[in-house]
């Protein structure tokens, strides 16, 4: 979808139906979260509304992606009808029997159906099915982030990571960011609660889960889109692994923004580590990122409360407005909770 830049397609096709639309993690923003059809992406975490909306689907019509059993990406519960779009033949009925391949480029298969759709529905179009849709999506998306909102008003010391979320998106200019996250938790908590507006406005990534591969490609981001507020989250374990790259944007004037998460544990790895933890402390890590940062020049803020948020968060875009990178670092708790509900039959 990304690659064909096929965003306003998928949503007038939508919209013709009608029918919500779920992304998987590298999809996310092909539809921006804000659309009213919109359900969110799905990695091992997801929306609420994703799980009822498929539980209940009769047809799910997937364009642009391999549909691969993933624990990272969307599942398709048994018992439904298929349509499988790719431009790589061999995808096809790969991990799921389809009851139609369609191959080709996503944004032409898109022009075909949304063609074929209207020929086939003629003058009745579908404005109070659309409508009553997009209520009932509304009623469901409020339902759920009703069910976050202790995490997101959350005044708690370490910081809750879904405050550092939710403070982000009330102050930066959603329209011009390029958002990314890191691998582990910094994607969990990201990926379903980020609400992206535009288009393009997200690099999801995460299933082969190495870590601090997102600050690489923030700072490619901000080469191709120097305007855009290109801005990664990471994780402690993630810096401490490629960390000495914010260098790189220092040298050479890449002024992104690097958030990091410091909870002082590899958090994803709980169950993994249990042995090793006990023997030599593995999943422990420890550091103050601020001042790694300063000692590779780049300017840097360490944020411990609540009401500190805010007023870093702008200072620290007013840095990489000047033409600078800048390095956040949240003391944040170990953050047990991600939004995770799962799908009968799988």
């Amino acid at each position: 979808m990304h690659y064909a830049e096929a965003g306003d397609r998928i949503v007038a096709l939508a919209e013709l139906l009608p029918a919500p639309v779920v992304t998987t993690n590298p999809g996310k923003s092909a539809i921006p979260d804000s659309h009213p059809l919109s359900l969110g992406a799905s990695t091992r975490s997801r929306s609420k509304m994703f799980t009822d909306y498929m539980a209940k689907a009769d047809l799910v019509l997937a364009v642009g992606s391999s549909l691969t059993r993933t624990p990272f990406g969307p599942a398709v519960p048994p018992g439904k009808k298929i349509i499988h779009s790719t431009n790589e033949a061999s995808d096809i009925n790969k991990e799921y029997r389809v009851d139609l391949g369609l191959i080709g480029d996503a944004g032409l298969v898109l022009d075909a159906l949304i063609e074929e759709v209207g020929r086939q529905k003629g003058a009745a179009r579908s404005g109070n099915a659309l409508n009553s849709l997009k209520e009932e999506i509304a009623a469901a998306k409020k339902a759920w982030l009703a069910d976050w909102a202790r995490h997101f008003d959350s005044d708690e010391v370490p910081i809750n990571q879904y405050r550092v979320i939710r403070d982000l998106m009330r102050t930066v200019d959603r329209d011009n960011v390029i958002m990314t996250h890191d691998s582990g938790s910094p994607r969990e908590q990201m990926m379903p609660m980020w609400e992206t507006t535009k288009a393009g406005s997200y690099m999801g990534w995460g299933k082969s889960t190495q870590l601090g591969y997102g600050l690489g490609i923030t700072m490619g981001a901000k080469l191709a889109a120097p305007d855009k507020l290109c801005i990664n989250v990471m994780g402690d374990a993630a810096i401490g692994m490629t960390g000495m790259d914010i260098e790189t944007a220092a040298r050479n004037k890449i002024a992104i923004l690097t958030i990091v998460f410091n909870n002082g544990v590899m958090g994803a790895e709980r169950e993994e580590l249990k042995i090793s933890d006990k023997k030599y402390g593995a999943m422990t890590v420890s550091g103050n990122y601020s001042k790694v940062a300063e000692g590779l020049n780049v300017a840097s803020t360490r944020v411990e409360k609540p009401d500190q948020i805010v007023p870093a968060i702008k200072d620290a875009v007013a840095v990489t407005e000047k033409g600078s990178p800048f390095l956040l670092e949240f003391v944040v708790k170990e953050g047990h909770d991600f939004s995770r509900y799962n799908l009968a039959g799988l």
